[in-house]
């Protein structure tokens, strides 16, 4: 290249960031396709002995699912509060509760 050249090299290239993707997470996976397994098959595990459905279990187990889908499929979301909300230990407690709450009824 001579010095009058008005090319430029190109620039490198540009990577994204490493926390938006963690790559995959078998057992977070594992809780979501689990939850939604036994809710489709079986929606009454989420009713109260007397017959009510428990909403608060059904919203802890669906936030499980969701959480284990996220980070189970490797998406860490950027910002904290969902990254916190979306991940392993957060699916673990809710699932946690959830099933607490429905052994307790």
């Amino acid at each position: 290249m001579s010095p009058m050249s008005n090319e430029r090299p190109d620039p490198a290239p540009v990577s994204p960031p490493s926390h938006t993707s963690g790559g995959w997470s078998l057992s977070a996976l594992f809780i979501g396709v689990a939850v939604t397994l036994v809710m489709t098959v079986y929606p009454f595990a989420a009713v109260k002995a007397g017959g009510a459905p428990d909403m608060l279990a059904a919203g802890l187990l669906f936030w499980a699912m969701s959480a284990g889908f996220v980070r189970g499929l490797g998406f860490i979301p950027r910002l904290l509060i969902p990254r916190l909300l979306l991940s392993l230990p957060a699916s673990l407690i809710a699932l946690a509760v959830a099933i607490w709450r429905l052994a307790s009824n």
